[in-house]
């Protein structure tokens, strides 16, 4: 076999890769792409600025997608959409957004992603590993009713953080009014964007969408204020984790179900037996038994009684000496903002009940935890 064959693809780059370069970040692969994990700040200040200030994330390697539907009328298109995920699609009011999960046959979830309704179409955020099956699976089964239309030609940018209204608001001062989970079109810095007031860290803050030839300008000008700093995938992963958020991957995949990921409270009444339009998509039969009769593993947070953090896949278990390992830790490290570790795995139902203790195998030794609720550090949504 020649060595061409062999070679890795080469990696991806977004449009503020060479801002990212000019700012100093230290660059490393991720999803394909050549991302920074961290600045010259560091990952501990980035996030701790983070949570205090304002910080500027590029998520340009997320997918974004449009679904506009054939007939002209929305709800054709909201119905459609509902036959791959358990959310009501058809129930979300033009200019706001919603957390959704494709599931498959078997209610495993093949991938999270934000839908917002922009009037005429519906607008999509989809993970950057699984952009590309996401819109096969869009094309497969939802061709008949919608035109799929994959935006390549933009970037995604989240300003995250307390102040980071206020920053936006300099450039686009429609976006103040803004709560939580609104999206829209906005004027930013007079460029035409997509705005959404969401995020993945737990803060207020915005994802903005804007066209690609337009995103070096627009992030050089967010970051210019002092309360703004670059941030990169390792402060990102911290806060998430802090927030008690998923990660596609280590968190939730194809063999977990909505309700053994602890997410059934993004399963509207409408989808639920009983509703409007019960059933209907993946993995129904399984999905709709255990929000009726409780799933056979859950989700939960943790924290370590001691002050080494416990990372995933570190393997649980109900006691010290316990041969047959229980569950699995999937994210786990240092919360700066508690000063303490923290993470997240699964584990039997009889054992979710916030308070039990387990124990994590790391490096041979058996380490003591407590199952506790998340977030571990407060949202702080714009509501």
């Amino acid at each position: 076999m020649s060595a061409s064959v062999l070679a890795p693809a080469p990696l991806k780059r977004t449009p503020l890769h060479a801002l990212h370069l000019s700012l100093g970040g230290k660059m490393v692969p991720f999803a394909g792409y050549d991302m920074p994990v961290q600045y010259p700040l560091g990952v501990l200040k980035e996030h701790l600025h983070t949570r205090a200030s304002a910080g500027l994330f590029d998520v340009s390697h997320m997918g974004q997608i449009r679904l506009r539907p054939k007939s002209g009328r929305i709800e054709d298109a909201a119905l459609a959409l509902e036959r791959l995920v358990p959310q009501d699609i058809l129930g979300l009011p033009a200019g706001r957004q919603r957390y959704a999960q494709f599931t498959n046959d078997r209610g495993g979830i093949l991938d999270d992603l934000m839908v917002s309704n922009a009037g005429d179409h519906l607008f999509l955020v989809v993970n950057a590993a699984c952009k590309a099956d996401d819109e096969a699976h869009l094309r497969a089964h939802l061709a008949d009713a919608c035109d799929i239309e994959v935006l390549d030609d933009r970037a995604l940018i989240a300003l995250q953080g307390p102040k980071a209204a206020e920053v936006l608001a300099t450039l686009s001062p429609t976006t103040a009014a803004m709560r939580f989970m609104d999206c829209g079109p906005h004027q930013v810095m007079g460029i035409p964007c997509i705005v959404s007031r969401s995020g993945y860290t737990g803060e207020d803050g915005y994802e903005i969408s804007v066209p690609a030839a337009e995103a070096a300008a627009l992030a050089e000008k967010l970051l210019a204020p002092e309360a703004v700093q670059p941030i990169g995938l390792g402060a990102r992963d911290s806060l998430r984790l802090e927030a008690g958020l998923c990660l596609y991957g280590p968190d939730i995949d194809i063999v977990t179900t909505p309700v053994e990921a602890a997410l059934e409270w993004s399963i509207q009444k409408a989808r639920r037996t009983g509703g409007a339009r019960a059933g209907g998509f993946p993995g129904a039969d399984i999905i709709l038994r255990q929000l009726a009769q409780g799933a056979p593993r859950r989700r939960v947070g943790l924290l370590a009684e001691g002050r080494a953090p416990v990372r995933g896949p570190a393997a649980l278990f109900v006691h010290a000496d316990d041969p047959a390992q229980a569950g699995l830790v999937t994210s786990g490290g240092f919360g700066p903002s508690r000063i303490a570790p923290v993470a997240m795995g699964y584990v039997p139902a009889a054992y979710a009940e916030t308070g039990t203790q387990l124990f994590a195998e790391v490096r041979e030794q058996r380490l003591p935890l407590r199952v506790a609720p998340m977030p571990f550090v407060p949202h702080a949504y714009k509501r």
